[in-house]
């Protein structure tokens, strides 16, 4: 069953975006060579989520598109919170989504150069150690519109920082004792000129580079000279860095290095969804989801385990494209790519997630026969397959009304409906329980109508879905939903907490009865359950219990926000 597809313009026809007309002039002036190297450069400290899909899918693009390479750098700075863990999952998502990195580099590889350069600053006078605490540094940076105060220690000699900073690398300090702050002015417009910290002492272990190190430098001090040393010609970053650009070019002038170049667009923010690692951390620890991996998390873990493709992630980074604003993309519009996307891969299979039985009456008691079913209509080398059939089938509950209203279409009393790959049937009674519930429902089948066609040339409006109550198999259903009821959690004020928006409804789980070869299926494995919408097989399966994870509904409301 195919979907109803609104009509997105193709990426072909579409204009260059603000970095490709970069790109583009500066291999036209032949600058650095007509060479591209981007680099996508992830804190090993969570999971990459959606968000970071669209700075993959465009780092590693926009290289790919002009026949350069991209590198894969983790940004191991803060031993604290960093773990050889998310280093794996990253490299696994990254795969995932269809990229190959050229390199495979750690700011840990540099940390002897980054040293070495922090003390040139030192020997230029443009850095010294400070002893303050962080509370009295953060004081006396003073506010946008109050300049801030030089830190009684900013003048110290060439030769005492160098001595006190060497001393700080070899350990002989405690955590937050002294940090070693660049030299610029305190007067600054720009808040990050006000003697940013380049080194804080952590004594921890680092996953990498063990207790060798126990100082650590700061983002600003480590991401323009790890781009830098690596000649990085486009380093593209989210549009919160653009106030950290004139530092990052300050550096690399005063260092007189390669001069890398940032440029910023905007991040991707969805409805209905959080992306903050801090937020996401907390849904995990306090088990408010099962794991990172949950289906409704918006980790690229997440979504791989609900079914979403990588081919459908790139689709959607493409689609919605580069801009130099921030904006938020309607949730449905990832929805509409995923569907797009499966609607041509999945095999179709039927199941019944909420069962009420049909018993054919004038149909032969003992008898089962093979009918044929079109695995997926949009692609014929998908063939087809062979599904039981009987006197007894079951098919949904909301199919089934014992008096039906003017323009419904499904099964009733008197009323003619198509089984799907099957035969007409009409309902004559049904057979209630004590409370007065339907529990079975008698009907009558046309033999003329084998393959869901009569040979009279009858009309029938209503085709639905069924599974043989004889060689049905039973299977959990994971309904995912939204994992929060507000669309703009992006704009929660201060007093509201983003927990309380979480969504009660967002995951149900039901007893389905499905085509019996399902049962069969791997991890991994997605469909397009006909009429319900497209699922896929879960992890947590095992031989005894097939559990299915549905990866979005038919209905596509993309369409109706559109106006399509």
């Amino acid at each position: 069953m195919s979907d109803n597809k609104p009509e997105v313009s193709g990426a072909e026809e579409r204009t260059l975006n603000f970095l490709e007309e970069i790109i583009e002039e500066d291999i036209k002036s032949g600058k650095h060579g007509g060479r591209v190297l981007t680099r996508f450069p992830p804190e090993p400290n969570g999971y990459l989520h959606i968000g970071h899909a669209k700075s993959i899918c465009l780092n590693f693009g926009l290289a790919k598109k002009y026949g350069g390479q991209t590198n894969l750098r983790f940004d191991d700075t803060n031993p604290v919170k960093e773990d050889v863990e998310y280093v794996d999952s990253i490299k696994e998502d990254v795969k995932w989504l269809g990229f190959e990195w050229a390199n495979e580099f750690y700011a840990s590889d540099y940390f002897e150069q980054l040293y070495l350069w922090a003390c040139e600053l030192i020997k230029k006078g443009k850095a010294y150690v400070d002893d303050q605490t962080q509370e009295e540094i953060r004081l006396g940076r003073g506010t946008v519109t109050v300049p801030g105060k030089e830190s009684p220690y900013r003048n110290r000699s060439v030769e005492e920082n160098l001595d006190l900073f060497e001393r700080m690398k070899n350990g002989e300090f405690e955590n937050g004792a002294k940090v070693l702050r660049a030299k610029i002015d305190m007067a600054h417009t720009n808040m990050f000129f006000r003697d940013p910290i380049l080194y804080r002492i952590i004594h921890t272990h680092h996953h990498r580079t063990g207790d060798k190190w126990c100082i650590y430098p700061m983002y600003d001090w480590a991401h323009g000279q790890c781009d830098s040393i690596e000649n990085i010609t486009h380093s593209i970053c989210t549009l919160e860095f653009d106030v950290h650009r004139p530092l990052y070019d300050w550096f690399v002038d005063t260092l007189e290095i390669f001069p890398s170049k940032q440029y910023e667009f905007a991040r991707l923010n969805l409805t209905y969804t959080v992306m903050s690692k801090r937020k996401l951390l907390e849904l995990v620890k306090n088990n408010y989801v099962s794991g990172w991996d949950d289906p409704r998390m918006p980790t690229i873990c997440g979504i791989r385990r609900r079914g979403y493709t990588p081919e459908a992630i790139r689709n959607f980074a493409e689609r919605i494209g580069v801009a130099k604003r921030d904006n938020v993309i309607d949730f449905s519009l990832l929805e509409f790519f995923v569907r797009e996307d499966l609607n041509k891969r999945a095999e179709r299979r039927m199941a019944v997630l909420n069962p009420l039985k049909v018993v054919i009456t004038n149909y032969p008691e003992g008898q089962t026969e093979e009918l044929e079913a079109v695995n997926n209509p949009e692609a014929a080398e998908a063939g087809t397959r062979m599904i039981p059939f009987g006197r007894e089938i079951f098919i949904e509950r909301d199919d089934f009304m014992e008096v039906a209203p003017k323009k419904y279409f499904r099964l009733a009393i008197g009323q003619e409906v198509r089984l799907r790959y099957a035969y007409f049937i009409k309902a004559t009674d049904v057979v209630k329980d004590v409370d007065g519930n339907i529990i079975e429902v008698h009907a009558t089948y046309d033999p003329a109508s084998r393959g869901g066609n009569s040979p009279d040339g009858r009309k029938v409006q209503g085709t639905i879905h069924w599974v043989s109550a004889e060689h049905a198999k039973k299977v959990d259903v994971r309904l995912y939903d939204r994992l929060f009821t507000r669309q703009d959690m992006d704009n929660l004020t201060e007093d509201e907490d983003y927990k309380d928006f979480l969504n009660p409804e967002s995951l149900k789980v039901v007893e389905a009865l499905v085509e019996p070869d399902l049962t069969t299926k791997k991890p991994g494995d997605k469909f397009q359950f006909e009429r319900i919408g497209y699922f896929c097989v879960d992890s947590d399966s095992t031989d005894e219990k097939i559990i299915f994870n549905r990866t979005v509904t038919l209905k596509d409301s993309w369409a109706k926000i559109a106006g399509k």
